[in-house]
């Protein structure tokens, strides 16, 4: 269990999970540093094209760092790419064991912190995401241009497996019944109040899962609460769970790692991924609060999260 003396010793971090862009601008042309962005909309790649943070490398967040299906009750939206299919993304990138990885996007952080969840599930230390992302890059005045990085080939990157921990549906279905456990919905509160689903079929949320969304994190600029904040934010509601208890979900597993970050941010140890999330559990027939159906099930475009 979580207390005040624990939080200060897990703050000690070989390299804090975010960077500003004053930070960024300091170390940006150095040969080790590799900037991501990290795209996800139909025209993402043609925005990139158009304009982006001087050096960065455009990444796809559904064809690098998701192995998506035709079924989604298997693993969701945004399933996790198998091991080795991430080894040779990171290896078409030019991404080594010892390379600073700085990631940015243009929803604060949204997509960006699921490639940071990536990277540190594979023990990888040196990455950090870019606090405020491309709004707040381009406030400070980061150079931005339309020319093109291209990464050098490189060997595999040494990868023996995932590190961070993960949950599994079964997993999820069994602790909403335990008490020992706390399941954390990042959504919007509309879609996990059931009130309105525009991107999976049905709307509503896990048994005894609280709300705590995503954007809590950030402040009316986009920018992420210092570390005091998301330590005051998360700790009331996580103070009397080990960190192998609690689970953070989203819809597809993407905003989730976005909470993970902040917690992480602020000394909490890695609490549980659940990958499938929302997007799984509501086409598996599970229990659900707030049942309402969505009857836009066109609405099923993966470059939503």
């Amino acid at each position: 269990m979580y207390n005040v003396n624990m939080l200060d010793i897990f703050q000690t971090k070989p390299m804090k999970p975010l960077i500003d862009s004053e930070e960024l601008l300091k170390i940006y042309k150095n040969e080790n540093v590799f900037i991501a962005a990290v795209c996800n909309s139909k025209n993402a790649e043609g925005e990139f094209k158009i304009q982006h943070l001087e050096k960065a490398v455009f990444i796809d967040l559904n064809q690098d760092l998701a192995n998506i299906g035709k079924d989604f009750s298997i693993g969701g939206r945004h399933p996790l790419p198998e091991l080795q299919d991430f080894v040779r993304t990171l290896s078409k990138f030019g991404i080594s064991n010892d390379t600073h990885v700085v990631i940015y996007d243009d929803h604060y952080g949204a997509y960006a912190a699921r490639f940071w969840w990536m990277l540190k599930a594979i023990g990888h230390e040196s990455v950090q995401v870019l606090n405020g992302g491309m709004q707040e890059a381009t406030r400070f005045g980061f150079p931005l241009t339309n020319q093109i990085h291209k990464p050098e080939l490189i060997a595999p990157y040494k990868i023996n497996s995932w590190l961070l921990p993960v949950s599994t549906i079964d997993e999820v279905e069994t602790a909403n019944k335990n008490q020992k456990f706390r399941i954390i919905d990042v959504r919007d509160p509309e879609r996990y109040q059931g009130e309105n689903e525009p991107i999976d079929l049905i709307a509503g949320h896990i048994p005894n899962a609280i709300n705590i969304p995503y954007k809590s994190n950030l402040n009316e600029k986009g920018v992420f609460l210092t570390s005091e904040e998301l330590k005051k934010l998360y700790f009331p509601f996580v103070e009397n769970y080990a960190s192998e208890n609690i689970i953070i979900h989203c819809g597809s597993g993407v905003t989730a790692c976005h909470t993970i970050l902040a917690m992480n941010s602020a000394g909490f140890e890695f609490p549980k991924l659940y990958v499938g999330s929302w997007s799984e559990w509501s086409r598996n027939n599970k229990e659900i609060v707030g049942l309402k159906s969505n009857k836009k099930k066109g609405m099923l475009a993966i470059d939503q999260i």
